[in-house]
């Protein structure tokens, strides 16, 4: 007998990739089953990081929250890593684009001063944000560099701008943010009891006698426990800054 041939082995058929959050809710809603919506799911996901941290936002206890069955969330979230995406995107809808700003600059302090104030809102923001990419943060980025646009730069230089403007906020409100949890992490009720607390360290470190303008700060200053003059004082600065070195 002749010998069998070896079967070829068939081709697979590729499977497709499961579609990520933002293509899947863009799709036709299905017939509702309930009343649950990626809106009322974003909601109380935010309500619980605001008051009592990240950290407590689970499947389970967001479950309770909506009074759902712990599955429910599911169908429209395939786990924690979706649901922030959807916790920060509807933070992000609160910041919405200026209008009828007169020029680049309007426009960027309008938008920089909305997103100090929802970052502050939402303290968890900042650490939820960073390896998020929604459309309504996209949104928010969009507005900056559309307030550029008829500046005649070209779109690195763009992006560049938009990216330093940014990286000021979320620099100054961290540490707005930063100086609120260590109060409240010792119990310190405000700035004066701040400033009592720390000021063993801070009068060894100012009789080293190696930071007399610091010192002098310390003298001085008038404005130590006004944050919105300080934040709006170093944007102007950082807008000063742009305007100069780019001509706009």
């Amino acid at each position: 007998m002749p010998p069998r041939k070896k079967r070829e082995p068939q081709a697979q058929p590729e499977r497709p990739e499961p579609a990520f959050l933002w293509e899947r809710l863009d799709r036709p809603a299905p017939a509702p089953r309930s009343t649950l919506t990626p809106r009322r799911i974003a909601q109380a996901a935010v309500a619980i990081a605001d008051t009592e941290g990240l950290d407590a936002v689970t499947m389970r206890r967001l479950a309770t929250d909506l009074g759902v069955a712990p599955m429910a969330a599911y169908r429209y979230v395939s786990g924690k890593g979706e649901l922030l995406e959807l916790m920060v995107d509807h933070v992000y809808g609160e910041m919405s684009p200026p209008e009828g700003a007169k020029d680049w600059r309007q426009a960027m302090r309008t938008l920089s001063q909305r997103t100090r104030s929802v970052l502050l809102q939402h303290p968890w923001v900042a650490r939820a944000a960073v390896f998020t990419l929604t459309p309504n943060q996209v949104a928010v980025v969009e507005s900056a560099l559309a307030s550029l646009d008829e500046l005649e730069l070209d779109v690195d230089t763009m992006m560049a701008v938009c990216r330093a403007v940014d990286s000021y906020v979320k620099g100054a409100v961290d540490r707005e943010i930063g100086l609120a949890e260590l109060m409240q992490e010792q119990g310190w009720a405000s700035a004066d009891e701040t400033r009592i607390a720390l000021a063993p360290r801070m009068n060894w470190l100012m009789n080293t006698g190696r930071f007399p303008t610091y010192q002098r700060y310390i003298n001085e200053a008038t404005r130590k426990d006004d944050a919105q003059w300080q934040f709006e004082t170093g944007l102007d600065a950082v807008l000063d800054g742009i305007a100069a070195r780019l001509g706009i």
